[in-house]
């Protein structure tokens, strides 16, 4: 049993499918089946079995996976305690962030990292999905920026590690001509008749208009659905829907013909928060990156 096979066993059950682990490891799915198969070997219980075309983890490899990811920690730590002696600050760290949170955050934390000596490089990436599918970027990127609702579950502890960047809250869009637009705050009562421009289900803009509409006790009409904010906004200053906007990460929207109004009566909170493999944050150039987002975040709540 090799420290690498479970590594593959573990992608398996975090990921769903060979496909996808050979995308994520940079192997072929040939070579990601013939590792199964070498660690499966090793052990009389079935780890894997088929399920119609997938191939998923047995209750058996479901146990080697865990204990696998604490292995894989540990080596992790070893690593991370030579990298403390040499003092290495320096190398590549990847991280994954949704749009809004990128085009807030990308360019300052570059600006952030320059500034500072011997500074990780980092590599970007946009992956602008819905909030259950998180999680499983961690076994792509070192770091992903990851949101979620308040209230709704935290993320998953087994093998991943979560890091609160901000406590963002969403308020309403109304164009500037709109007769709300003097209002210092909206109610759910006050905003549910209106027709709206909303993001696709499983995303914070959506969750928060289904509370605006259970709190109000009346469904509310969804015209358009849109994901990015600066089309958000340019639908809502046309002055025919509402809107939902994140305080902060939607500072680069261009806010001349639109009025933002805090909503009261209704959680509108989002946590954004840094997801990551416990083994990747022994690493001394992703703590320095972490650290670096932090300040660049709390620089934007200012």
């Amino acid at each position: 049993m090799e420290l690498h096979h479970l590594q593959i066993l573990r992608e398996l059950g975090a990921l769903g499918s060979v496909t996808a682990v050979a995308e994520a490891l940079n192997v072929t799915p040939s070579a990601v089946s013939q590792h199964l198969a070498a660690l499966q070997r090793g052990f009389r219980t079935p780890l894997t079995r088929r399920e119609g075309r997938r191939l998923i983890l047995t209750p058996a490899g479901e146990v080697l996976a865990a204990a696998g990811a604490e292995a894989i920690d540990a080596m992790a730590a070893a690593r991370s305690a030579l990298d403390e002696f040499e003092g290495a600050r320096a190398g590549v760290v990847s991280i994954s962030g949704f749009h809004s949170v990128g085009q807030v955050l990308f360019g300052p934390l570059i600006r952030e990292l320059a500034s500072t000596t011997d500074s990780p490089t980092v590599r970007l990436t946009d992956e602008d999905v819905a909030q259950s599918d998180f999680p499983a970027l961690t076994a792509r990127y070192d770091l992903v920026l990851a949101h979620r609702m308040e209230h709704s579950a935290p993320w998953p502890t087994d093998g991943v590690r979560s890091l609160t960047l901000v406590r963002e809250p969403l308020d309403v869009a109304v164009s500037a001509s709109h007769p709300l637009a003097s209002r210092r705050t909206v109610s759910p009562d006050e905003v549910v008749d209106h027709p709206w421009v909303t993001s696709r289900i499983g995303y914070s803009p959506d969750d928060v208009l289904k509370a605006v509409s259970a709190v109000a006790g009346r469904s509310v009409d969804v015209r358009h659905r849109i994901n990015d904010y600066g089309a958000v906004a340019a639908v809502v200053a046309a002055g025919e829907v509402l809107g939902m906007l994140p305080r902060y990460t939607s500072r680069s929207v261009d806010d001349r013909d639109i009025t933002r109004l805090p909503l009261r009566g209704v959680s509108t909170h989002r946590m954004i928060d840094v997801l990551a493999r416990p083994e990747n944050l022994r690493r001394r150039s992703v703590r320095v990156v972490v650290e670096a987002l932090e300040r660049v975040m709390a620089r934007l709540r200012e």
